[in-house]
C-alpha cells in the first residue's frame, strides 16, 4: 500500500488529497484516506475495511473475523524514532500503519458467532453442531447448594 507524495510534497500547507485503496492477498483491503499536507509532512486518515482469518476461542473453528480500521498517522519527512516516515522516493507505505490498526482492532478473544456454544467440557464435541450425548458434569460441592436453590425454582 505504497501511496507517492511527491506532487503534494510541493503544494502549500493544508492542501488534500483522497486516496482510494483496494488490495487484494491474504486480507484484502478496501476503503479511502485522506492526505492532508501538513508542515513536518503528510497526515493520513481514512477507514479501511478488512477481514482476518481467526480461530474462534470458544469451538475453535477458523472463520473470518471483519475488522474496520479507522487510521489516523502522520507521515514525517525528517525520521523520528517511532514514527512513520517518508521513504527517499517521495511514497509513504501504509503497511505497517495498517498492520497495527488490525492487531489493535483484533478482538482479544474472537468468537465465531455471538452465540457459540464452545466445546464439551468432556469430549471436546463442537456443541454448535449439536449436542453430544454425554452425562451433565458434575457439579463442584462448593456450588452444591447453588444448584439446590436453581432446582427449587427459587434462583
Amino acid at each position: 500500500m505504497i501511496i507517492n507524495v511527491s506532487q503534494q510534497l510541493k503544494e502549500p500547507i493544508g492542501s488534500l488529497r483522497h486516496c482510494r485503496i483496494s488490495e487484494t492477498g491474504d486480507a484484502p483491503i478496501h476503503g479511502e484516506v485522506s492526505l492532508l499536507r501538513t508542515d513536518q509532512g503528510i497526515f493520513v486518515s481514512g477507514t479501511l475495511e478488512t477481514t482476518l482469518k481467526a480461530v474462534c476461542s470458544r469451538c475453535l473453528s477458523s472463520f473470518e473475523q471483519p475488522l474496520t480500521l479507522n487510521i489516523e498517522e502522520e507521515y514525517l519527512s525528517k525520521a523520528e524514532e517511532g514514527a512513520f516516515t517518508i521513504d527517499e522516493n517521495q511514497e509513504i507505505d501504509l503497511s505497517e500503519a495498517v498492520r497495527q490498526y488490525a492487531l489493535l482492532a483484533s478482538p482479544m478473544k474472537p468468537l465465531c458467532r455471538k452465540e457459540c456454544a464452545g466445546l464439551c467440557s468432556s469430549c471436546g464435541h463442537n456443541l454448535n453442531l449439536g449436542p453430544c450425548g454425554c452425562a451433565p458434569s458434575d457439579i463442584d460441592p462448593r456450588f452444591a447448594q447453588l444448584a439446590r436453590l436453581a432446582s427449587d425454582g427459587k434462583g
